[in-house]
């Protein structure tokens, strides 16, 4: 019956359960509420009281809002707007991480530890801090200084110097090269004020600058600062899917963004006296799992099983299996709160930026963070004995994945510890073993058939010898499909099976979170580092893409990686097709930065452009045909010259 809103089997069955229980979630609001046709494509200005003024996309070349602004420059506010929200979100959370890891290197907050040396080492060298004969904590400190700096400085992004040099150049010509994070997300956001610039270039230069801000900048510290105090993920095994959850523990789901507060809650309910505890109330356990990127987080240091992705959220406390919703920020639903008043389970809010009415409020406090995990954990273990079994339903779907691929990861895989390199990678795209690479990364979307549209598109892809890398809710969905494991490979065309097969690696690599798409710049820089692929990001075959996009943020990864010469297709909707915008950002931008946008709701129609955008990069590189394989007789061997 539910076929047709979610291919997932476990989803399928939890909805089943919510229409016999009265109780409805988003799969059931998006019927009730239609898309504004205006707003939808950029249409509709509401920057000041004189509107809302809505232009029309069928007569977008003769309606103006009040003010006289055209369409135009309506959308191109809407859109520098998205991208500063969602620059703002992945940089207050990498500045929330960067605090914490001053804190711990002086020593003035239990429970955290600087847990990669050697990552702190290479970003030393990064910010141009000191480390011969120093002190770990006070290398971490000096850093931690800096990359606060990196929020209000006056001077480019020192990040932007892991960027190719041909990239940089570019971005110092045009005048887009980012400044302090908080500078360049106010200035865009200033710049679109009723009575400001009246230039939609212009506007979208700003955002431009406050994109690349986010992923050279707030994502990439928050990432890079994680990898310190938490570890550098590596491959581990794990499950996803809502048959994680556990009957007879005591099941806390963390759901949102950053993991500060996370790790500390997996750290604590491993300790005997808390499992004591859960015993004592009747529990054999505690299962720790996850949800949206908290829980790719945990996942790719510790193994800790992914519940589901973003609309699976309401169907997690569903189950009637949850004692705690621990959320933290981003993508949580206002509606947990009143569909938990059906069961026991308990949302528990942690941070005051995203408090919801009706929910338990815990503020998390860094410098006391084992007292925050647990009085979360004792009030969950409490709550256990409240389950009522009869509504508890859990189902069988539980995949097995294999997560945690870091960029030294791969380049470790790919080289080894003394001769770690990309340059297999290169030579395996040169030699057409695998045609490109490709990001399929972002969120659900509940007015699409929920992972379809992702498991789809990677199919696609990776049988026409494509990897696949991917981020956030869309790695949650391979996941689910059974993507994410080695034994994917026979799914895989012939060359990017043989590599997969060859390195032991699934043809879909998990790579993290959402601002762990900063990850994926490096590796792209590091690719065109290399050579044979030419010098710079722009003009590599690979590309990006965002099948189910929902959130603010998706737009400034979009934008970012198009600055950085990464073409982008999104696939639900996008917010300036009402408006000459679309040349800009369709056409022209390609002569800008070497990468464009592209919007195609369709899975088999996303792939046939993404492989044509490879295809081309192939051709113009030289290398569009794959060599034929050629056996050498004894006169051939003779005629080679060394």
């Amino acid at each position: 019956m539910f076929e047709e809103k979610t291919v997932c089997p476990a989803t399928q069955l939890m909805l089943q359960k919510a229409k016999d229980e009265n109780i409805k979630t988003c799969f059931d609001r998006v019927s009730d509420q239609k898309g504004c046709p205006f707003g939808e494509k950029g249409g509709c200005c509401r920057v000041c009281s004189t509107g809302p003024c809505r232009i029309s996309p069928k007569k977008a070349d003769e309606e103006t809002g009040l003010c006289g602004a055209s369409a135009d420059i309506i959308a191109a506010k809407n859109f520098v707007r998205m991208i500063a929200v969602g620059a703002a979100a992945h940089s207050d959370h990498g500045r929330g991480v960067t605090e914490v890891l001053l804190l711990a290197a002086k020593g003035k907050i239990p429970g955290y530890t600087i847990k990669d040396t050697k990552k702190l080492l290479m970003l030393a060298e990064v910010f141009d801090v000191p480390t011969e004969d120093r002190k770990v904590e006070d290398i971490a400190i000096e850093l931690a200084e800096k990359c606060l700096n990196e929020f209000s400085k006056d001077e480019p992004l020192t990040f932007l110097k892991k960027a190719p040099a041909s990239r940089q150049a570019l971005w110092k010509e045009k005048g887009i090269a980012p400044r302090g994070i908080d500078k360049e997300v106010v200035e865009s956001m200033s710049m679109t004020l009723m009575g400001n610039s009246n230039d939609y270039k212009e506007i979208m230069n700003a955002g431009t600058r406050a994109a690349l801000a986010d992923g050279w900048g707030g994502s990439m510290i928050a990432t890079e600062l994680q990898d310190v105090l938490f570890g550098t993920p590596k491959p581990l095994r794990s499950k996803v899917n809502l048959g994680v959850l556990k009957k007879d523990e005591v099941n806390i789901i963390v759901h949102g963004h950053e993991p500060l507060l996370s790790e500390i809650i997996v750290m604590v309910a491993k300790q005997q006296d808390m499992i004591d505890y859960a015993k004592k109330h009747g529990a054999k356990g505690i299962n720790i799992a996850g949800i949206c990127c908290t829980a790719n987080e945990v996942l790719m240091r510790h193994g800790v099983p992914l519940a589901g992705n973003f609309i699976q959220q309401e169907l997690a406390i569903i189950t009637g299996a949850v004692e705690a919703m621990v959320v933290d920020v981003q993508c949580v639903f206002q509606s947990l709160p009143q569909i938990a008043q059906c069961y026991h389970t308990k949302v528990i809010t942690t941070n005051r930026r995203a408090k919801i009415p009706g929910a338990t409020h815990i503020e998390f406090d860094e410098h006391d963070a084992v007292k925050s995990a647990t009085e979360i954990i004792r009030l969950a273990i409490e709550n256990y004995p409240k389950r009522d079994n009869i509504k508890v339903d859990i189902p069988d779907e539980a995949i097995s994945l294999v997560a945690g691929f870091s960029h030294e990861t791969v380049n470790h895989m790919l080289g080894g510890s003394f001769r770690a390199s990309y340059r297999p990678l290169n030579d395996a795209i040169i030699d057409g073993r695998i045609r490109g690479v490709v990001g399929i990364v972002g969120c659900n979307n509940p007015r699409v058939r929920h992972d379809d549209i992702h498991i789809t598109l990677a199919k696609e892809l990776i049988a026409k010898d494509v990897l696949v890398v991917s981020t956030g809710c869309a790695a949650m969905a391979f996941g689910k499909a059974g993507l994410l494991l080695p034994e994917a490979a026979k799914y895989a065309g012939p060359g990017l099976a043989e590599i997969c097969e060859t390195v032991g690696i699934p043809p879909v690599l998990h790579c993290g979170s959402c601002v762990d798409n900063s990850r994926l710049l490096i590796a792209l820089s590091e690719i065109a580092g290399i050579g044979g692929l030419g010098d710079d990001i722009g003009g590599l075959p690979a590309c990006g893409c965002a099948p189910e996009w929902m959130s603010e943020k998706a737009i400034a990864i979009g934008q970012y990686f198009v600055a950085s010469g990464a073409p982008v297709l999104f696939g639900v909707g996008f917010p300036i097709t009402g408006s000459g915008m679309k040349e800009l950002l369709f056409e022209k931008y390609w002569d800008e930065y070497t990468a464009l946008w592209a919007v195609e709701p369709d899975p088999i129609k996303q792939a046939e452009i993404l492989v044509k955008w490879i295809d081309n990069a192939r051709e113009k590189l030289g290398i569009k045909e794959r060599p034929a394989r050629i056996l050498y007789d004894m006169a051939m061997r003779r005629e080679l010259k060394f």
